[in-house]
């Protein structure tokens, strides 16, 4: 007998247990269904945002004088004023040719001088050494665009430049070319031709003289506006050739915003629309933007539908949108958010 109620109550105990056990994962199973609903609800799907970035106007400072570096005025990161001097080039040769030009001008004003006096020797004997000049400053002419040609086919300077080197050559063998034709009337003895040739030659020195000029203007190169200095390549001593980008200068006050964006997102990103974007250098600052570029990038980054039917190709457009405020602590290359 005692026995038999030995099983009863363990089989009673087992029962309780069993129960226990199912209470409590029917209690868990609820807890989890429970937690899943309210998670379903309370679920929210992360805003979409589009990332730009901040840019601005940046100007390449460069010059029409080869030479070398003697001092640079400025440092990268310097906020300049336009016309601050920011850099000093010296070119031994283009002061040697402003004094061989000038020399020339003299000589022609010489000539013209002879011829109107009428001292047919002398005119001649001018007239040649008028030819020898001419030629000495057409071979410099040319040595200068045959060294720019090299260059122009390494590819260190445009094509611009090989053509400005290309037309100062022209020019001096012109002027060598009438230097001879005033000699050839001087020897034959045709005054009038004389008188005009020498005219003519005067005005050829001159232009000689004013071409150095303006090469030596640009032996001290100035800002073209306000801004900071972003970039600087040479160093002092450095040799320079015609055209070589020296230095860069940012245009600080001239900033906006790019982002490039699928064109599904363009209904709120019309040209003239403003925006509200996010910069998070600037300690989330929020800050408003009018949209005034809107340009097709091509096959750049479109995406592809997976589907056949349904979906289609959604291209990517860059679009531009400058602040309608100042933001000076704004830098280029900074990150900027608009939440669409």
């Amino acid at each position: 007998m005692a026995e038999y109620q030995n099983s009863v109550n363990d089989s009673n105990a087992e029962r309780r247990e069993n129960r226990i056990v199912i209470f409590s994962l029917l209690g868990i199973i609820v807890a989890v269904i429970v937690l899943a609903i309210v998670g379903f609800f309370m679920l929210k799907a992360p805003d979409d945002i589009i990332e730009g970035q901040a840019e601005a106007t940046s100007i390449r400072i460069s010059g029409k004088l080869p030479g070398r570096v003697t001092e640079i005025y400025v440092k990268e990161g310097d906020m300049v004023k336009a016309g601050d001097t920011l850099i000093h080039i010296h070119s031994s040769l283009a002061e040697a040719k402003l004094m061989q030009a000038e020399e020339m001008k003299k000589a022609a004003a010489a000539q013209n001088q002879k011829v109107d006096a009428g001292t047919r020797s002398q005119i001649i004997q001018a007239a040649e050494g008028l030819v020898a000049q001419a030629q000495a400053a057409m071979q410099i002419a040319q040595k200068t665009y045959d060294r720019m040609e090299a260059l122009y086919k390494e590819n260190v300077i445009s094509a611009q430049k090989r053509d400005e080197a290309k037309a100062a050559y022209d020019a001096a063998k012109a002027g060598y070319q009438s230097a001879q034709a005033q000699l050839s009337m001087a020897r034959q003895g045709a005054q009038n031709e004389d008188k005009i040739s020498a005219a003519a030659m005067v005005g050829v020195a001159q232009g000689g003289v004013d071409e150095v000029m303006s090469l030596l203007d640009d032996q001290y190169l100035v800002a073209p506006c306000d801004g900071q200095i972003d970039q600087i390549y040479p160093e002092v001593g450095e040799l320079v050739s015609l055209g070589a980008p020296l230095m860069n200068l940012l245009k600080v006050s001239d900033k906006w915003i790019t982002f490039n964006v699928r064109e599904e997102y363009l209904n709120t990103l019309k040209l003239g629309s403003k925006i509200k974007v996010m910069i998070p250098a600037l300690d989330k600052m929020e800050a408003e933007a009018e949209v005034y570029y809107l340009r097709d990038m091509g096959a750049y980054a479109t995406w592809r539908a997976t589907k056949s039917t349904g979906q289609w190709d959604s291209k990517t457009f860059q679009v531009k949108a400058r602040p309608t405020t100042d933001i000076p602590d704004l830098r280029p290359g900074m990150t900027v958010v608009y939440f669409p």
